[in-house]
């Protein structure tokens, strides 16, 4: 029978126990956290405070005081009529790079990462090489000769050209491969070669419920990849049709310097940048409870 050890103490002057712990210390390590937690925020509630001003509030007040009025339903509304509605547009291409990109790039990657986890074959260590290099290679580097293939294909402009570089997930394979490895026993799988089971039978049903904190992990990492993806999409497209959120809230950013744009173009751009990190804090909020409930499922008792 073993009995937990104790973290180290040492008496204090009146008797009582006392930590190792630096007071000191941690005030330190406090006041570095809350700087950089006030850092993180205040590009957020510039944004925030803004979204809410009219055209001439924007204009004539301080980037942190509020305007005269509230102003953010207007903002909004103003945003999706501009333009015979382009911006609902963008959304949607949006919605649509990032849904068909991250759902394939993810499946791909627990497909993958399961199988390279459980079975032997030959070459897998080279693969394994190959796999931690595509991670250390920059998704920039690869945009020009990515256009040029697809240029040769005749696939630029179309939606193609955006959705099938985003199918691929080195960090998302990697990152399955280790889990998979610790999170499905292999007697589970003996199990169920015993009882006849496939092998997608045996991924899908025993494998893939074992692999949802990965997975989400995986699928949140694409989605946020494929949602602030800007080089790639801005030299595979030409249509505006076609633009994702990013190429056209930058389109609109490039205008807003031009004579009788400048003030509406900024106002637009500002509201659109709020409305479009919303389904991002939305995905983390929503998804965060697979990350917790999930931190234990690889544990098998031996």
């Amino acid at each position: 029978m073993t009995t937990p050890v104790s973290s180290p103490v040492r008496p204090s002057p009146h008797g009582r126990q006392q930590s190792f712990t630096d007071p000191r210390r941690n005030g330190v390590l406090t006041f570095l956290t809350a700087l950089f937690t006030l850092y993180c925020l205040l590009p957020l509630i510039w944004l925030l405070i803004n979204a809410t001003k009219s055209q001439a509030d924007f204009v004539s007040s301080f980037g942190f005081s509020f305007g005269d009025g509230f102003a953010l339903f207007d903002n909004i509304k103003e945003l999706f009529a501009y333009d015979d509605g382009i911006f609902a547009r963008w959304f949607l291409n949006t919605v649509l790079y990032v849904g068909v990109g991250a759902i394939t790039s993810t499946f791909l990657a627990a497909l993958g990462g399961y199988g390279l986890a459980k079975h032997s074959f030959t070459g897998k260590r080279a693969f394994l090489f190959v796999v931690l290099g595509s991670i250390s290679v920059p998704g920039i580097a690869l945009a020009i000769p990515q256009f040029m293939l697809f240029a040769k294909l005749g696939l630029t402009d179309t939606p193609w050209a955006v959705l099938i570089p985003s199918f691929i997930n080195p960090f998302g394979l990697y990152l399955m491969w280790v889990f998979a490895a610790e999170a499905v026993p292999n007697g589970l799988l003996d199990a169920a070669k015993i009882d006849g089971a496939g092998e997608f039978r045996t991924f899908f049903q025993i494998a893939m419920p074992l692999l949802v904190p990965a997975t989400v992990t995986v699928l949140l990492f694409s989605f946020v990849s494929i949602w602030n993806n800007y080089f790639l999409p801005l030299i595979m497209l030409k249509d505006p049709d076609w633009y994702p959120l990013t190429i056209g809230i930058n389109q609109w950013n490039s205008m807003s310097s031009r004579a009788g744009n400048g003030e509406l173009l900024q106002n637009l751009v500002i509201t659109a940048s709020l409305v479009t990190i919303i389904p991002l804090i939305a995905a983390f909020i929503a998804l965060q409870r697979y990350w917790q409930s999930g931190l234990s499922l690889g544990a098998v008792k031996e």
